[in-house]
């Protein structure tokens, strides 16, 4: 028996590996959509039109945002030399390049200080913990709401949070202003053919959800089994890691 002869097959089974997973009665277009997600690294050149980019962008401010605050901006990349900048700061990283745009999504506490300083108006607390947390969850929201936008239009996405690694020289090459940081960047773009991108297998519910109290020790058996099924997943794609070992073994800069 050959690795292709249990490979899941809908898109259910492919994100836990389980070939012995069915559809619930509950299941529908955006459901299927949802569980079908993936990182997609090869780009065809063809643009993303701006009318495209108007519609991720709704979607985007679509999502939830703490108290309205919408405390998000996110600048839109498709100069090609400002993109192969970006691209050697996040790792040489060659989807960026390739794909029509890289959207870089910002946490952006800069607005609302231009807001008050033109009222004459105090922010207090607007320098706390909770006010950071604010503006970096509202940017995650809502780029996962594009995320979904452009999947839904046969787009493919993949984050860059690489583009943490080197936030000064990032910032100065989006030409951000004081209090504005960047999150991560989003490619998107039309699928090269050639893609090959594959519905990478999540740990199984029963590992993240618990119920009325967390229970640290129940995981335990849980991830064991992820250990053998995401093995299994890469030895289909002939790659050879260890879900549990990249813990304490990669220390390398971040990529995705």
């Amino acid at each position: 028996m050959t690795i292709a002869d249990i490979a899941p097959r809908t898109a259910l089974q492919q994100r836990y590996w389980d070939p012995a997973l069915t559809e619930p009665a509950q299941w529908n277009p955006v459901l299927e959509a949802l569980h079908s997600h993936r990182s997609v690294r090869r780009y065809l050149p063809d643009p993303l039109t701006d009318e495209t980019l108007d519609v991720l962008v709704s979607a985007a401010q679509s999502a939830a945002t703490s108290s309205n605050l919408q405390a998000w901006s996110v600048v839109a990349v498709r100069d090609p030399d400002s993109k192969a900048r970006l691209a050697a700061l996040a790792g040489e990283q060659a989807h960026i390049v390739e794909a029509p745009v890289l959207l870089v999504w910002l946490a952006d506490f800069a607005r609302v200080r231009q807001l008050a300083g033109d009222r004459g108006a105090p922010i207090e607390g607007a320098d706390d913990v909770e006010s950071t947390y604010i503006g970096f969850i509202d940017a995650a929201l809502a780029a996962q709401n594009a995320v979904t936008a452009a999947e839904s239009l046969g787009l493919g996405t993949v984050f860059i949070g690489a583009l943490r690694n080197n936030p000064e020289e990032v910032a100065a090459e989006l030409g951000l202003p004081p209090h504005v940081f960047a999150v991560f960047g989003l490619v998107v773009g039309h699928p090269h053919p050639d893609a090959d991108a594959q519905i990478k297998p999540r740990l199984p519910r029963a590992a993240v959800l618990h119920h009325e109290k967390y229970d640290l020790p129940a995981q335990r058996d849980h991830v064991d089994a992820y250990e053998g099924r995401i093995a299994a997943f890469y030895s289909a794609q002939q790659l050879d890691h260890s879900w549990i070992e990249r813990f304490w073994t990669d220390s390398r800069p971040r990529r995705g």
